[in-house]
Parts: structure tokens; C-alpha cells; sequence
């Protein structure tokens, strides 16, 4: 005889989120519908990654092929409204599939690299948005600040996933209102949610590109400095 398929509540997987900034954790919540409604069809964890990719890529590569038409005046605002409720549900697939996996006791080494490659995926596509725009509209920018950006984006992924195996990876563990205000420059919920919001006034993306970039910065070589400090002594 088959035992009863357990009782679950979207609550329950909430209770499995991985923690994250201030906007994170409002996507943690609404990974926690996209994993209970995931439970009752049957979908596994993987299937979550996989549709997290296909929304996050296609977005990006819909913004970066209306650039032509958008120079042509057409309206950016419908794209921006789209990428901002769009990327915000990829990203929440991407935090239900680890609820998912966590209180079902479905995780496995091969869907955790299946979840760090998408996300690597996803967020070479949001790059690849924010050079595209800076550079179709503000193309006096020299290349080697977008290469540079390009390059430093992956200080954040890098980090987040060393954080998940070592939680003293984090240098500031406050969690105080102040901090975490702080912390919303690395939060990606955040950081998504303001590249959607400039694509509203596309010739300011350079500042945003140069915003993040020298942010990404400063946190590597404060993690190095941090890490090195810890390793010498």
C-alpha cells in the first residue's frame, strides 16, 4: 500500500528560503507559491532552473533586439515594464527550485549544477543587456568600462554561491534595517529590478553600468583584503 502523500503549505517552503537581501526576500516568498505549485504538479527542481532560464535569457535577448526599433522611437516603457515583472518571476524560480528541492528531499549534486549554470546563463544575458543599451546610446563610453563591468558582475555570483557552502563568507552580518539598506547594491532582486527600471531612460544606463562595475570592485578587493587578513594570521 502507497503511504499518504504528505500535507505541504506554501509556507512550508518559505520556511526553506535561503535568506538574501531586502528584495530577495520578497522573491522568496513568491518562490515559495512557484515551489508549492511545482509540489502539486509534480514538476522537480530542475524543471524550475531550466524555466528560470528560459524566462531570464528570453527577456534579455527580446530587450537587446528591440534596441533598433527603440532607436528608431519606439517606446521603451512597455519593454521596461515587462523585463521588471519578467525578471523578477525568472528570479523567483530560481529561489523556488532550491525551497523545492530542500523540503522535498529531491536535491541532487547534478540539479545544484544545473541551478549555478543557469544562473550563470541568466545573468551573462543581463550584462549583455546593460553593455548593449550603454553602448547604443552612449557610445563616447570607452569598451573597456563594459568589459569591465562584464568582468566584475561575476564577483557577486561568485560570492553568493561560496556564502551558500560557508555562511562567514559574508564580512558584515548585521542584519539591522541600516545594513541591509546598505547591502540592497548587492541584493540581485534589487539590482535586476533597477536595470529593468533604467531601461525607462536608456541614455543614463552608462551610469548605472559604471555604478555597479565600481561596486563589484570595491567588494572584491574588500574580500580579498578580508580573506587574506583571516588566511595570515
Amino acid at each position: 500500500m502507497t503511504a499518504p502523500r504528505p500535507s505541504r503549505r506554501p509556507a512550508d517552503f518559505l520556511a526553506a528560503n535561503r535568506g538574501g537581501g531586502l528584495v530577495t526576500m520578497l522573491d522568496q516568498r513568491g518562490g515559495a507559491l512557484f515551489a508549492y505549485a511545482a509540489w502539486r504538479t509534480g514538476l522537480k527542481p530542475s524543471h524550475l532552473s531550466l524555466l528560470n532560464l528560459v524566462i531570464g535569457v528570453g527577456v534579455s535577448a527580446g530587450i537587446v533586439a528591440y534596441i533598433p526599433a527603440a532607436r528608431e522611437g519606439a517606446p521603451w516603457w512597455p519593454v521596461a515594464v515587462a523585463a521588471l515583472i519578467l525578471w523578477q518571476a525568472a528570479y523567483m524560480l530560481d529561489c523556488a527550485d532550491g525551497q523545492l528541492a530542500r523540503v522535498t528531499g529531491t536535491g541532487s549534486d547534478a540539479g545544484a549544477r544545473v541551478d549555478i549554470l543557469c544562473d550563470i546563463a541568466i545573468q551573462a544575458s543581463v550584462v549583455a543587456v546593460v553593455v548593449a543599451v550603454a553602448d547604443a546610446y552612449t557610445p563616447a563610453v570607452p569598451a573597456w568600462c563594459g568589459a569591465a563591468f562584464a568582468a566584475l558582475w561575476m564577483t557577486n555570483l561568485v560570492t553568493s554561491v561560496m556564502a551558500k557552502e560557508d555562511a562567514s563568507v559574508s564580512m558584515v552580518t548585521s542584519t539591522s534595517l541600516p545594513v541591509r539598506l546598505v547591502k540592497l547594491v548587492r541584493d540581485y532582486g534589487f539590482v535586476i529590478a533597477v536595470i529593468a527600471l533604467a531601461l525607462l531612460v536608456p541614455d543614463l544606463m552608462w551610469l548605472v553600468m559604471l555604478g555597479f562595475g565600481a561596486v563589484n570592485a570595491l567588494f572584491l578587493l574588500a574580500s580579498i583584503a578580508a580573506s587574506a587578513r583571516t588566511a595570515l594570521r
